[in-house]
């Protein structure tokens, strides 16, 4: 406990050591506010923030939870926006806040051990984040396959093979091999770095395609690996490594799991009392 009381008070030590705990409000339902826990966490401004509050939203919406019933947008007395957030939406917008932030760190910390009281091992925050990332991805590859379409793409598995030759410099069986994986596991264990050389090689391939018009199958794969290439380089300045020698991450599906288990518990604990006696009698 004392451990857990020090990490807690890292969060804004300079505020008279307000705890997370201390910052939530009751009104029908428990909910902490995006804008104090903002300044907590070191932002300046809501619009920087909403980045995380995004990210949350979209772990929220790839683990099927509902959004809403856990991030609610709200108008203040003075006019400005801010968002009711559920405990649970609070932990995934911490876990995805910007950790250049030693007030987000901190808090990172906290919130990996407030929550194995519910049974949640996830020691990592960069798991929370794969899961947002991952759900990104699966929108952008959408629309990428809307443009590919629209310029002509009729083979679009090769076409996706050539995004993968320019950035791994082979084919998405050979990654797999590599990684002694199946094919169609590869991006659950991506990290966040490759599913962001990844999210942005889609969506830059994509609006190259809309700015080119109708190509055709073959100049579209062109593109694709041309684009591909451009990423790699980049990954390799950025990490030293060529992206096919990233490490394999923890199974995105074994992440899942546990924060499905986690917002369940977290609910159970603020959820009001007579509406659990409620639900019970009716039973």
């Amino acid at each position: 406990m004392n451990e857990l009381r020090k990490i807690n008070d890292l969060i804004d030590p300079q505020e008279g050591h307000v705890t997370f705990e201390q910052l939530r409000h009751e009104n029908g339902q428990t909910y902490w506010l995006a804008s104090e826990l903002m300044e907590r966490l070191g932002y300046d401004s809501m619009k920087a923030f909403y980045k995380a509050i995004n990210r949350a939203n979209k772990a929220m919406t790839g683990l099927g939870i509902d959004p809403f019933g856990n991030i609610q947008k709200i108008v203040n007395a003075d006019g400005s926006e801010d968002y009711k957030l559920s405990r649970f939406a609070s932990y995934l917008v911490v876990m995805n806040g910007d950790t250049d932030k030693p007030q987000v760190a901190a808090a990172q910390m906290y919130f990996v051990a407030m929550t194995r009281q519910f049974e949640l091992w996830l020691e990592n925050p960069e798991d929370v984040t794969r899961v947002a990332i991952r759900q990104e991805m699966k929108e952008q590859h959408s629309r990428l396959a809307g443009a590919a379409k629209q310029s002509g793409v009729t083979e679009y598995a090769k076409f996706q093979n050539a995004g993968y030759l320019g950035l791994y410099n082979m084919m998405n069986v050979a990654l797999a091999h590599k990684r002694r994986l199946k094919p169609d596991e590869l991006l659950d264990h991506m990290g966040t770095t490759e599913m962001a050389a990844n999210l942005f090689r889609i969506e830059m391939t994509k609006a190259r395609l809309e700015r080119e018009g109708y190509v055709g199958q073959g100049k579209a794969e062109g593109i694709h690996q041309h684009v591909g290439k451009q990423v790699r380089n980049m990954v390799k300045e950025s990490t030293g490594k060529n992206p096919e020698d990233l490490p394999v991450k923890r199974r995105l599906a074994d992440v899942e799991k546990q924060l499905k288990l986690g917002h369940k518990e977290m609910k159970k604990v603020d959820t009001p009392k007579k509406a659990t006696k409620r639900i019970k009698s009716e039973k």
